[in-house]
Formats: C-alpha cells, sequence, structure tokens
C-alpha cells in the first residue's frame, strides 16, 4: 500500500515487484553460462537462455540488462509503459520498444536482512563488440569498483552520511542502511537524475546536490564519508574525457584533494574512506602519501595493487571502448608522454581512509597489502579504536583486561615428527587476516587474553612459567603487544566482561 498519492514511480516499483525482478530470480533465469557471458559484455548466451519466453521477468532482462528492443506488448505487460514514454526511459519505433536507461536488481545484505532494491544507470558500454563511443556524461552502475568501497565503508550507525561523487547512487542506498540522514553530491547532471530515480524507486530519502567535490557542502560537517572519485589519471588533452573517471586534473590531485579537505568536512571523530589510485614518483610513495593527512587526522593508506604505466594505460583504454580502434595507439602514445611529463613510475591502487581523530600525534599507517581480505568495513571501523587502545600509558596498558578476537586461529609449522614446531604463527581469519609469528613468552601471553585477567597479571603468571624476571619480561613484551592491540589482535574488555 502506498501512503501517498500513486506516481509512475510508484507504478513502475509496483510492475517490477509483480515481475519478481530481482537479484536472486534474474540470476536464475540467465544461468550460469548467460551470467559469464555478460561478465564477457556478451549477450548472446543470456538471449539462449531466455529463448524464446515473453513473460514480464524475461521482458525486463532483455530490455535492461542486455539492452535490446522487445515487442510493445511485451514491453506494455511488463511495464507502464506511457508513463516510462513520459519521463523519457523507454522510446518505441515500428512496434517496438527500447529502453533508455539500464535498470538492475540489486541486493546486499544489511543489518535488518537482506537489502533489495534497484539501480538506474546507462547500459553497459561495448555490450556485444558495439564501438560506438561511451559518451563522455556516462552514468556508471554497480561497478567492481562500487561493491569495493561498499564491502570497506565502516557499517557503524552514523547520524549523517556524504557520498562524494554519487554516480548513480549506489553508495547512497548502503548508507541508507546504516546512516540518518544522507547527502549526495556529484558535478555530472545526468548522475543526479539517475541517483534521483535510484532513490525514488528505492523509496530511500537522499538530498541530492550538483557541485564539485565539497563545495556543494561548503560549510556542513559529516559523521561519514565516502567517495568513489574519478581519479583515472588520463592526459587532460584527451577529447571525450569522461566524467565518470577522469577529473580533468593533474596525476592523483582530485584524490589528494578529497583527503586533504577531509576533516573540513568531518565531525569529531568521523571517518572519510576514499577508493583511489595513486602516483608512483621517484619520491617514496610512503613519505608522498603521509603528506596528504589532514593536521591531526590519522590515516591508513592500504595500497591493494601496483601496476607499471603500460598496463594501467592499457586497462583504462580498453575501459574507453579503445580495444581496436585506431585511435588506440595515438592516445596510448599521449598518456605515455603525459606520464613521463609527470614522473609516473607506477600508479598504486587501493583504500584511503581518514579518522578525524584530532590527536596531537597522528597515527599515519601507510602499507602495501596484496593479499586476500574477508569483512573489511568491521575491520576498518576497529582500527580506528584500535589505535585509541594502543596509545594507552604503560600503567594502564597492563591493568586492563585484554580478550583475544574470537576469530584467531594458531598455525604450526615445523619438520614432521619433531618434538616443537619451528614456528608459532596466530592468524586472523577475517578483516585483513594479519598473521603474527610469536615465541614462547608471546605466545603464552596472548592465548591466555581471555578477559579475566589483566595483562599485568598474565605476563608475570608466564613469567614465573619461564622463570624469568617479570619486569623485565614486561619491557621486552610491551611494544609488540602494542602491536597486537593497534593489529586488532587484542580488545580490550570492560569491567562487565563484554569488549569496550
Amino acid at each position: 500500500m502506498h501512503s501517498g498519492p500513486v506516481t509512475w514511480i510508484d507504478d513502475l516499483r509496483d510492475h517490477l515487484v509483480a515481475a519478481d525482478y530481482r537479484v536472486d530470480p534474474v540470476l536464475a533465469r540467465l544461468g550460469a553460462a548467460g551470467q559469464a557471458g555478460l561478465e564477457r559484455n556478451s549477450t548472446i548466451p543470456a538471449q539462449d537462455a531466455l529463448a524464446d519466453d515473453h513473460g514480464p521477468l524475461a521482458t525486463l532482462i532483455r530490455l535492461f540488462p542486455l539492452g535490446l528492443s522487445v515487442p510493445v506488448e511485451d514491453a506494455a505487460a511488463a511495464l507502464p509503459i506511457p508513463a516510462l514514454q513520459r519521463a523519457g526511459l523507454v522510446k518505441t519505433a515500428s512496434g517496438r520498444a527500447r529502453a533508455t536507461v539500464d535498470l538492475r536488481p540489486y541486493g546486499f545484505p544489511a543489518d535488518q536482512g537482506q537489502w533489495d532494491g534497484w539501480i538506474v544507470s546507462d547500459h553497459t558500454p561495448g555490450l556485444d563488440t558495439d564501438r560506438r563511443p561511451t559518451r563522455p556524461d556516462y552514468v556508471l552502475g554497480v561497478s567492481p569498483a562500487s561493491t569495493t568501497l561498499a564491502q570497506l565503508t565502516i557499517p557503524d550507525r552514523v547520524g549523517s552520511a556524504l557520498d562524494l561523487g554519487t554516480g548513480s547512487g549506489v553508495q547512497s542506498m548502503h548508507l541508507s542502511t546504516h546512516a540518518s540522514r544522507i547527502t549526495a553530491t556529484d558535478i555530472n547532471p545526468r548522475c543526479l537524475d539517475h541517483a534521483r530515480l535510484t532513490a525514488a524507486l528505492n523509496q530511500v530519502d537522499v538530498d541530492l546536490r550538483a557541485g564539485s567535490l565539497y563545495e556543494p557542502v561548503a560549510d556542513e560537517q559529516f559523521d561519514l564519508i565516502v567517495s568513489n572519485p574519478p581519479y583515472v589519471m588520463s592526459p587532460p588533452t584527451t577529447t571525450g574525457r569522461l566524467v565518470y573517471r577522469e577529473a580533468g586534473l593533474p596525476g592523483d590531485e582530485v584524490v589528494r584533494r578529497v583527503v586533504a579537505d577531509s576533516t573540513n568536512h568531518l565531525t569529531a571523530g568521523g571517518t572519510c574512506q576514499v577508493l583511489a589510485n595513486w602516483a608512483i614518483l621517484d619520491q617514496p610513495w610512503h613519505d608522498r602519501l603521509a603528506g596528504w593527512a589532514p593536521p591531526g587526522a590519522d590515516l591508513w593508506v592500504i595500497e591493494r595493487e601496483r601496476l607499471d604505466p603500460y598496463a594501467y594505460i592499457e586497462m583504462w583504454l580498453a575501459d574507453a571502448g579503445l580495444a581496436g580502434d585506431p585511435r588506440w595507439p595515438a592516445a596510448y602514445r599521449e598518456w605515455l608522454d603525459y606520464f613521463e611529463h609527470l614522473g609516473v613510475r607506477g600508479v598504486g591502487m587501493g583504500w584511503i581512509t581518514v579518522v578525524n581523530a584530532q590527536r596531537d600525534q597522528p597515527d599515519i599507517t601507510i602499507e602495501s597489502w596484496p593479499h586476500e581480505v574477508q569483512a573489511v568495513g568491521p575491520a576498518i571501523s576497529a582500527h580506528r579504536h584500535a589505535v585509541t587502545n594502543s596509545r594507552r600509558p604503560d600503567a594502564e596498558l597492563l591493568a586492563t583486561s585484554w580478550k583475544l578476537r574470537p576469530d584467531v586461529i594458531e598455525e604450526t609449522m615445523g619438520v614432521p615428527g619433531a618434538t616443537d614446531p619451528q614456528y608459532v604463527v596466530l592468524r586472523q581469519t577475517t578483516g585483513l587476516k594479519r598473521a603474527m609469528a610469536v615465541d614462547t613468552a608471546l605466545g603464552g601471553v596472548l592465548g591466555a587474553c581471555d578477559g579475566s585477567l589483566p595483562l599485568g597479571a598474565i605476563i608475570d603468571a608466564v613469567s614465573n612459567l619461564l622463570a624469568e624476571p617479570s619486569g623485565q619480561l614486561r619491557q621486552a613484551l610491551l611494544p609488540v603487544l602494542r602491536t597486537a592491540v593497534v593489529e586488532d589482535y587484542l580488545r580490550p574488555v570492560s569491567a562487565g566482561g563484554s569488549e569496550a
């Protein structure tokens, strides 16, 4: 039941629901071959899977993910065609109907259960080897980049959130599950139009604003900022710049601005999370990116991958649809000359987190982590508190009861048949899945951290077992125990026995 007057958006939503146009039914209808074909930008396997099915679900799949035309009578059975024609979302000619947008089901797990909805964007370019150039104001839908950003976003409940560069509105849909108020911005008017449709179709309240970077929210602050900015470092002279991926600023300047200006728009303790590319120059990259940290803010950069200039350029030229295009060689050479001018030796790709910690001595962590990860959002959330916990004075650290994370397992390695293992490693099985080698003393202390005893008492007990002076063992273990805290192996336990 609709609470207010029924609109064409409500009518459209009702038709989508009636056709069961959701993620699982669509995937089941396409089958494994159809899904794999779409991942290769081929619609033929999906068309074969649909065969002669002219039902509403098959019709919606043809119109939207496949970008095909269908008989008008099929479209009218699946959608409110007159209303969509007036809205410019469907065109008809010669008895055929074709969608002007891609409207896809989208779902993800949330605290309240599975979130199911739809995302409105432009059709995927290059389907079935279509070589028409991508329009400069193209609106990207759900992509590996947007999915990655959603997965690494902290899941904490927040009062306000900013989706900086919203595109089709994917991040705003994720934020709607844990943010009370959402503001979304974009410089591309077509993105705002599509994001507005996405929000309305999913009955999510989003304050959409036009403008570049933080300009539309100049005097406002948020608890959480997320951004998948146009970070591709293409030559500024390239014709037909794709706004969704290229900012037109030199090198990685757009990312630096998002990061460096973030605390001006964050509440105290607020977090900014950015999916980013950055240039690898002659200057050590750790030092260069550390210089982007706003005053008093914690900065955590995780490099997930690094490409040489050739691989990077080829990837983005192909993304622009230039594979097999006669313009490829000239565009390639222009890009190489641009990188040579900037001194780019490679490109780092990864995640940047800024916390408005307002510390006199902020934590700056710059690291490469190409390894497998899982449940990254909660891990990033935990890291913010872990940094603070790791800086407790020695006396407080020792007087606190700590608990080893429940997902930590012990791995042993050594010669088969030997009495003792050669190595003992404690490994996290979620988050960044870090591993820490431990000796007898450290392993004994960490293994005994179950929240029942203060850390100092545990070290004293282990020192008695090993017949080592307690003070000496404390001095030796405290630095590595602080590392165990900041890497989220150990969490403080409150007086009531729960994690603080």
